[in-house]
């Protein structure tokens, strides 16, 4: 496994769409990302967390101009992801009937615009990455499984599951060591908080209602 800089993102990019798996680093945790659309790179991403594949990935994606090409947003998910991204916070967006469907993160699917490292990240890939903790998953977790925190931390998890992590992408440590916010946006209805994470409910609640005017739903 290769130990990148920041600046050397446009290697993790190269090594993404050669069908490798990077960590890179948020300010949660270490995240293991690899292209959406390649089947074999995310069953890389299952296997090393004995993740059931019923239990699709992240879905990260570059603008929510993206996003909104291939999910059906809300007026609430409009606003979240106008008050909110870039950012920590995941909606959870049914698919359009006529976007490709992707095995590995299912639908309704878990869609982020990351910033960041992450961020940029995915808009050097210049595609669609699947993402999860680099982390055992909850279905298999011991004790002393935990989401990597460092790139030191991500060798260990490689060295311990097989994963074959291509490279990480070394910035220190992760101080936040928290969950993703998920907002439930489904189509017609309101949205709902499903999990509080790093971005507050107050902040969430703050970005659904407009300016000068109540909440829409």
């Amino acid at each position: 496994m290769d130990f990148l800089t920041p600046e050397q993102l446009p290697a993790a990019a190269r090594l993404l769409t050669a069908g490798q798996v990077v960590a890179v680093p948020t300010p949660r945790w270490y995240m293991l990302c690899a292209r959406a659309a390649d089947p074999a790179a995310t069953n890389a991403v299952f296997r090393a967390k004995q993740r059931p594949s019923a239990k699709p990935l992240l879905l990260l994606l570059d603008s929510p101009a993206t996003v909104e090409a291939l999910f059906d947003m809300s007026v609430d998910a409009r606003l979240l992801a106008d008050g909110l991204w870039p950012g920590d916070l995941a909606l959870r967006l049914p698919r359009k009937p006529d976007a490709k469907t992707i095995a590995a993160v299912g639908s309704p699917a878990l869609v982020g615009c990351p910033d960041g490292i992450l961020g940029r990240l995915v808009a050097l890939a210049g595609e669609p990455l699947a993402a999860a903790v680099c982390s055992i998953s909850t279905l298999a977790v011991g004790e002393r499984d935990h989401p990597a925190l460092t790139a030191a931390q991500v060798a260990a998890f490689a060295r311990t599951t097989g994963a074959g992590i291509a490279a990480v992408v070394d910035d220190g440590i992760c101080p936040y060591g928290r969950h993703m916010t998920i907002v439930d946006c489904p189509a017609g209805a309101a949205a709902r908080l499903e999990r509080e994470g790093t971005v507050h409910a107050r902040a969430v609640e703050a970005a659904l209602t407009p300016p000068g005017g109540p909440h829409v739903g």
